[in-house]
């Protein structure tokens, strides 16, 4: 990408595209555009070729998606594959009829089966029936991987796909309902200790090894990726280090200095037993993630404090 190039970041107010986006600014990349789901509803067609058609970006970074945890996703299944369809596909069609240089969607790992090998490659997608609870998501995202694939081999366009692992960071989602476990247990843990709670309640047994990445690393390889990935295949972004959902809940509570005691409901499900991604491509082509992850937990959960009340205002359960 040309530091004068036009780059448009959907999703820009997430998690993901505003690292992104913050990641470019500090690059010195200043031709950037960005609209607000209120300025422009990714899901509604002739608004996002209108979008295209008067802005002409060069660059995509498709960030965004409609998301949350495991309980999001089980409850709001049509939500998410639909909403997810209409806002993958208006992106990457409108980026096709406006001739963008490059596009680079941003799957998930919970695109690849349930019970995929360990690492799981890049080979390993719809090799196997997907983890329950959030098939529709899982769909959608697969959907967007098979759309850029198959604009390059009608149209000969750059789109790439890149599937992150589990994230974490600034921006981050803290409603108890809809967030992923470590922004959960961080606010979880947290509320119990200025409540001088007994125990804390968290989901399943805490068998489940997940491996997590800091978005300040995945945005440092979507941007390495725009500059060095061109590829049909999807590529895998992870850390290659899990850690199970109970050594979680404890490097957390020690990080937030929470002295009662860990109550695990196995009455809630588990989701995938093991989810840890080969990133042996990415890492094989000169990029590694920088944080590790205690390192990234301090820094996040100082930011959660300083900006508790503004994290949590609209979380109230």
């Amino acid at each position: 990408m040309e530091k004068n190039a036009k780059i448009y970041v959907a999703g820009h107010n997430g998690m993901v595209g505003s690292a992104i986006l913050r990641l470019l600014q500090n690059l010195g990349f200043k031709n950037l555009v960005y609209k607000t789901s209120k300025e422009l509803d990714l899901r509604n067609q002739a608004k996002v070729f209108d979008f295209f058609e008067k802005e002409k970006p060069e660059y995509v970074f498709l960030a965004a998606a409609k998301v949350g945890g495991i309980y999001a996703n089980n409850t709001y299944r049509a939500d998410f594959l639909l909403d997810n369809l209409l806002i993958q596909t208006n992106v990457i069609h409108a980026s096709w009829k406006n001739h963008v240089k490059k596009l680079l969607f941003l799957g998930s790992s919970c695109i690849y089966p349930k019970m995929a090998p360990q690492p799981i490659p890049e080979e390993a997608l719809l090799t196997g029936p997907l983890e329950p609870t959030n098939e529709p998501y899982a769909i959608a995202k697969i959907t967007g991987i098979k759309l850029c694939e198959n604009f390059r081999l009608q149209y000969n366009c750059n789109f790439i796909s890149a599937m992150p692992t589990n994230l974490y960071g600034p921006g981050d989602n803290y409603d108890l309902m809809n967030s992923h476990v470590l922004p959960a247990l961080i606010r979880k843990f947290h509320e119990a200790k200025i409540q001088n709670a007994e125990k804390v309640v968290v989901w399943g047994d805490g068998s489940p090894l997940r491996e997590f990445l800091h978005v300040d690393d995945l945005a440092e390889a979507c941007v390495f990726l725009m500059h060095h990935y061109n590829d049909l295949a999807p590529i895998n972004v992870g850390s290659q280090s899990e850690i199970s959902i109970k050594d979680l809940a404890l490097l957390i509570k020690e990080i937030i200095g929470f002295q009662g005691d860990i109550e695990w409901d196995t009455t809630k499900p588990n989701g995938t037993p093991r989810k840890l991604m080969d990133s042996s491509k990415i890492f094989s082509l000169g990029w590694k993630p920088k944080i590790d992850l205690k390192t990234g937990i301090i820094a996040v959960y100082k930011h959660f404090q300083v900006h508790y009340e503004k994290l949590v205002l609209n979380y109230r359960i």
